[in-house]
């Protein structure tokens, strides 16, 4: 994806309009502030420093980090799971169902806490074992797959509340699936992007119906709960169908260039071999 001097200005310009009176006098006061400026500034740095990903390669290859051979580091980069298709779709899956649970499910119900447990698991994962793959490609393949597997359930709760009020769930190849499809196509890379951005930086300058838009883009807050539901069921079915080749890539990946331990132990080897004397 190609980054452009817009998206880095949005997400640090918050510093530059920083009103005076805002700034805290107090120690803690500036102590948060302090941490929330390191944060940021290391996030773009992460975009700056991290390849270009035009072919969208993130989700189909599953790798938290595709900068550099891992032969040439012992520990290679890793984290960048905001550039993953399967953690952006995700993200809007668990918006998505805190609204809709909220909604239509009554909140003293634990079938409201199991719903949006499961759409945060989902996304939660995907973010873990791609901070994770750092020294343990079993696990960044484990938590992958809780994240599809928490997904799918997520998706029988939904096809549960269909079944159970009487509602008429899509076809995939209804013309309301289609639709919901091809609305998820049309977002380009860098609303994903810009949406990620304004879930962690100032939205002052970010009009109300902005951010409902980047919070809530299919409109689950206003849909009828049929219509809530089997859109919810579209995403769903999109995240995990990008988690399976997610997968599917990591288990490539580590038959072809093995795992840590792997690394570690060559790395040892040839060390030993190049000290002087042997």
């Amino acid at each position: 994806m190609k980054l452009t001097r817009r998206m880095l200005a949005e997400k640090l310009e918050w510093m530059a309009k920083l009103p005076e009176e805002k700034i805290p006098r107090d120690a803690e006061g500036l102590r948060e502030l302090l941490c929330r400026v390191l944060r940021d500034v290391r996030e773009v740095q992460g975009w700056v420093s991290a390849p270009s990903d035009s072919s969208d390669k993130s989700d189909g290859s599953a790798r938290s980090d595709e900068s550099g051979k891992t032969g040439e580091r012992l520990i290679p980069k890793h984290g960048g799971y905001r550039r993953l298709k399967s953690f952006q779709t995700s993200e809007i899956v668990y918006d998505a169902t805190a609204i809709f649970c909220d909604r239509f499910v009554g909140k003293r119900s634990r079938t409201h806490d199991q719903m949006v447990q499961a759409a945060r698991s989902g996304r939660q994962n995907i973010a873990e074992g791609s901070m994770a793959s750092a020294t343990s490609k079993k696990t960044e393949l484990k938590l992958t797959n809780v994240a599809k597997a928490s997904l799918e359930e997520l998706l029988l709760d939904y096809e549960d509340f269909l079944r159970q009020h009487k509602l008429r769930q899509w076809d995939k190849n209804d013309p309301q699936a289609l639709s919901v499809r091809n609305r998820y196509r049309e977002f380009p890379a860098e609303w994903f992007l810009n949406r990620c951005v304004s879930n962690q930086s100032d939205l002052s300058a970010t009009s109300d119906e902005e951010k409902r838009e980047l919070l809530d883009p299919y409109g689950v807050a206003k849909a009828s709960a049929e219509v809530a539901a089997n859109t919810i069921l579209c995403l769903i079915n999109q995240a995990t169908f990008l988690l399976k080749r997610q997968i599917e890539r990591l288990e490539k990946n580590f038959l072809e260039e093995g795992g840590f331990t792997e690394r570690l132990y060559y790395s040892r080897k040839k060390r030993r071999e190049n000290e002087p004397g042997k």
